[in-house]
């Protein structure tokens, strides 16, 4: 089922395309009209600019021209080689263009039917979480009747001036795409996951082993209609877009248009001294200016292979501005990759599919500590936990997680000067496996993962997590900063990924007659050490199971062993203070599970926090027969429902 769009301010495309036709004028967009302040938020136009729709720049203007391609597209004088970079990219899927320009046969110029002809035209864009569909009118900005932004190679061609002008009314104006991130146009045409990359830091370069996990995982994500742009960063003393040594431009982004792992027969394996090559096309976005190292054109390597090879190999060449390198030289040479992950959510799929949960959330402030969501990084201790939080589970053995951590687009601010991207991460916690409440401090709780902490629209994180409840805590890095942000969580099985919203139990009619909890208490049980032998082989198969008044929570039972690491926390909120915790082990079998022993456990405030171990004992009170085994424990006990 297709989900629905939304109408970006309230603008129906058939609506007024209809009242245009029958009206018999051309559609001029008084939300996005073709004046300055559509151009520019700052700088003052350098000259005299001019609104022409196609028809007076050409005599057969066109969406398409034969189709449409990666190589259609020319950056003009704007900033903006990221959006013509992820156009390139966009333009090789055509399961993906096409749901950024729907029905576009629809919109296509008719010469038969000139009268059908409106001036409108709708592009659609994922944006933050929900697809946005567009209406633009098809007045173009010009100098001397050329476009002075994106175009096509092609004169009579239109698509990619008209999908940067919808893009361009999307954040504000034009000069607010100068700037900007290839991923995160991608992300608007796709709704796909975005990652980045740094090669230097990484040390992909010097590093064979990451540089061949690198590979794999870029092919894999280019077979899976994923996209992928890269760029070099100006260093300290260069500037943007000069040219480096071997041809390439620095702060430009180039689009991957292919990615080949090559296995060589007898005769090139002796002229490259190699059984594999592993290989990587790029295009510039200007359409000229390429890479001059091994592969480039007319380099020796080419010599080394005749046209049918190269054909049979797939290292074909198919417009200007593109080119092909050894993925080793790709990662020596440049210092970014943005990957943007096609995630498969569909069960009719040959390939792996994902489980999606996707939260709408926001930091925002308020003086009460329990009702600020704005706490800042890990840092910033007396307020940390003041952010929003969010609780899975992972319900396999261990399960692959990608988190994606979206915020606010803040290129619509520019005019404000506030423009930039906030610095935000994310921390995850293994916590305890019945928590439903806010957490309000780390005690037992495990610190499993940490995103970077960066000023990009979007951070990304892969984790392989082990079975268990987990919290997600999105932050930005300083305290007290507000905006919204999108959390999207992809699993392999369902992780009722869910907000925590509540701080303790609430106080209902029932809490009356049934009594409200007095006492919270957190546990963790580390192990299980010199358990009584149950096999032949002379193991066992225990798990733990903590009893507290009518609650029961069982660990995952771990196999063939006498000393068990469980590291299983449960949090009980209790009504009955006087009523103990029992932890029991018990080994699991087919038919019936044995009682291998318990530990009974005031659980007090005054007791000590200190990892202990208690001596397991037969059933009844405290004091009941020592039984072989003893398990190491942590127990935080607090009369403040609000403390742990």
């Amino acid at each position: 089922m297709s989900s629905p769009v939304k109408l970006f301010r309230g603008q129906k495309y058939h609506e007024l395309k209809e009242q245009c036709i029958q009206q018999r004028w051309l559609f001029e967009d008084s939300e996005f009209p073709a004046s300055d302040e559509s151009l520019f938020y700052q700088s003052a136009p350098p000259r005299k600019v001019e609104w022409k729709r196609p028809k007076d720049l050409c005599e057969d203007p066109h969406l398409f021209v034969n189709g449409i391609s990666s190589h259609d597209l020319h950056q003009g004088t704007l900033g903006n080689c990221w959006f013509v970079a992820a156009c390139s990219c966009l333009a090789l899927r055509k399961t993906l263009w096409q749901r950024v320009i729907p029905d576009f046969n629809e919109q296509e110029w008719d010469p038969k039917n000139p009268e059908k002809y409106a001036g409108i035209f709708r592009f659609r864009f994922w944006c933050f979480g929900e697809w946005t569909e567009v209406v633009v009118d098809d007045l173009l900005p010009t100098v001397d009747g050329e476009l002075i932004y994106c175009h096509s190679n092609v004169k009579n061609e239109f698509w990619s001036a008209l999908l940067e002008k919808a893009y361009a009314k999307l954040a504000g104006s034009y000069e607010a795409l100068d700037g900007g991130s290839a991923a995160d146009a991608i992300v608007d045409f796709t709704g796909a996951v975005a990652e980045s990359i740094d090669l230097v830091q990484g040390k992909y370069g010097e590093i064979i082993s990451e540089q061949m996990k690198l590979f794999e995982d870029l092919l894999k994500v280019h077979k899976r209609g994923g996209l992928i742009s890269c760029s070099i960063t100006a260093s300290s003393g260069s500037a943007n877009e000069a040219e480096t040594g071997t041809g390439l431009v620095v702060g430009h982004a180039y689009s991957v248009t292919a990615i080949r792992k090559l296995r060589l027969g007898e005769r090139l394996m002796f002229s490259f001294k190699a059984e594999k090559l592993f290989m990587i096309r790029l295009r510039n976005p200007w359409g000229k200016r390429e890479w001059s190292g091994a592969w480039s054109d007319n380099s020796e390597e080419w010599k080394k292979v005749s046209s049918s090879e190269c054909k049979s190999l797939g290292l074909t060449l198919e417009n200007d501005g593109e080119f092909w390198m050894t993925f080793e030289d790709w990662c020596k040479n440049f210092t970014d990759v943005d990957i943007c992950r096609i995630v498969n959510t569909s069960y009719f799929s040959i390939h792996k599919t994902w489980e999606k949960k996707m939260m709408l959330g926001a930091w925002a402030k308020n003086s009460e500590p329990l009702l600020n969501r704005s706490g800042g990084c890990f840092d910033n201790n007396e307020t940390f936990l003041q952010n929003p939080q969010y609780v899975f589970d992972v319900k396999k053995t261990e399960d692959k997680v990608l988190v994606s951590l979206q915020q606010e687009d803040r290129r619509k601010y520019k005019k404000e000067g506030k423009g930039d991207s906030i610095p935000i991460g994310f921390e995850i916690f293994k916590v305890e496996d019945n928590r439903s409440y806010r957490l309000h401090k780390l005690t037992v709780q495990e610190r499993v993962a940490t995103s970077l902490y960066i000023n990009t629209r979007t951070v990304f994180l892969k984790r392989i997590l082990k079975q268990g409840r987990y919290v997600l805590i999105p932050t930005t890095y300083h305290p007290g900063i507000t905006t919204k942000f999108i959390l999207r969580l992809f699993t392999d099985v369902p992780s009722k990924l869910r907000e925590l919203k509540v701080d303790k139990p609430k106080m209902t009619c029932w809490s009356l007659l049934c009594g409200y909890p007095r006492r919270v208490t957190q546990i963790k049980i580390h192990s299980a050490e010199g358990l009584q032998k149950q096999d032949r082989s002379g193991g066992a198969d225990p798990y733990v199971l903590i009893k507290c008044e009518n609650q029961n929570v069982r660990s995952p039972v771990q196999h063939d062993t006498t000393s068990a690491i469980f590291d299983t926390q449960v949090i009980f909120y209790r009504k009955n203070i006087d009523s103990p915790i029992i932890i029991q082990v018990w080994n699991s079998n087919i038919l019936c599970d044995q009682f291998l022993g318990q530990a009974v456990l005031a659980a007090s405030p005054s007791d000590p926090r200190e990892q202990q171990t208690l001596q397991l004992r037969g059933r009844g009170s405290r004091e009941a027969a020592e039984v072989p085994g003893h398990i190491t424990v942590k127990v935080f006990s607090s009369d403040d429902l609000v403390e742990l």
